[in-house]
Protein backbone atom coordinates (compact mmCIF):
# COMPACT_ATOMS: atom_id res chain seq x y z
CA UNK A 1 0.00 0.00 0.00
CA UNK A 2 1.08 3.55 -0.59
CA UNK A 3 0.46 6.45 1.75
CA UNK A 4 1.29 10.11 1.41
CA UNK A 5 3.42 11.44 4.26
CA UNK A 6 4.26 14.95 5.44
CA UNK A 7 7.82 15.74 6.58
CA UNK A 8 8.73 18.83 8.58
CA UNK A 9 12.33 19.69 9.42
CA UNK A 10 13.19 21.44 12.69
CA UNK A 11 16.31 22.04 14.75
CA UNK A 12 15.72 18.68 16.49
CA UNK A 13 15.42 16.65 13.27
CA UNK A 14 12.41 15.60 11.22
CA UNK A 15 8.78 15.20 12.24
CA UNK A 16 6.67 13.02 9.97
CA UNK A 17 2.98 12.20 9.79
CA UNK A 18 0.55 10.31 7.61
CA UNK A 19 -2.48 12.58 7.04
CA UNK A 20 -4.67 9.67 5.90
CA UNK A 21 -4.26 7.95 9.29
CA UNK A 22 -5.30 10.26 12.15
CA UNK A 23 -2.75 10.33 14.94
CA UNK A 24 -0.09 8.49 12.94
CA UNK A 25 3.10 10.43 13.63
CA UNK A 26 6.79 9.73 14.11
CA UNK A 27 10.15 11.45 13.98
CA UNK A 28 13.80 10.93 13.20
CA UNK A 29 17.16 12.63 13.47
CA UNK A 30 17.50 12.44 9.68
CA UNK A 31 14.97 12.49 6.86
CA UNK A 32 15.73 8.85 6.05
CA UNK A 33 15.29 7.79 9.69
CA UNK A 34 11.97 9.64 9.88
CA UNK A 35 10.72 7.86 6.74
CA UNK A 36 11.70 4.45 8.10
CA UNK A 37 10.03 5.28 11.42
CA UNK A 38 6.75 6.37 9.79
CA UNK A 39 6.66 3.10 7.84
CA UNK A 40 6.73 1.26 11.16
CA UNK A 41 4.12 3.61 12.63
CA UNK A 42 1.81 3.08 9.64
CA UNK A 43 2.06 -0.73 9.93
CA UNK A 44 1.35 -0.56 13.66
CA UNK A 45 -1.54 1.90 13.15
CA UNK A 46 -3.14 -0.47 10.64
CA UNK A 47 -2.68 -3.46 12.97
CA UNK A 48 -4.34 -1.64 15.88
CA UNK A 49 -7.18 -0.43 13.64
CA UNK A 50 -7.79 -3.99 12.45
CA UNK A 51 -7.81 -5.33 16.02
CA UNK A 52 -10.11 -2.63 17.35
CA UNK A 53 -12.59 -2.90 14.51
CA UNK A 54 -12.53 -6.70 14.46
CA UNK A 55 -11.48 -6.63 10.82
CA UNK A 56 -8.93 -9.00 9.42
CA UNK A 57 -7.60 -6.40 6.99
CA UNK A 58 -7.65 -2.63 6.74
CA UNK A 59 -6.87 -1.22 3.33
CA UNK A 60 -7.03 2.12 1.58
CA UNK A 61 -7.36 2.53 -2.16
CA UNK A 62 -7.35 5.38 -4.65
CA UNK A 63 -10.24 5.55 -7.11
CA UNK A 64 -10.88 7.91 -9.98
CA UNK A 65 -14.37 9.29 -10.49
Amino acid sequence: MEYRIRLVQSEEGWAVSCPALPGCHSQGATREEAIENIKIAIREWLEVEAQESGSLTVEEAVVTV
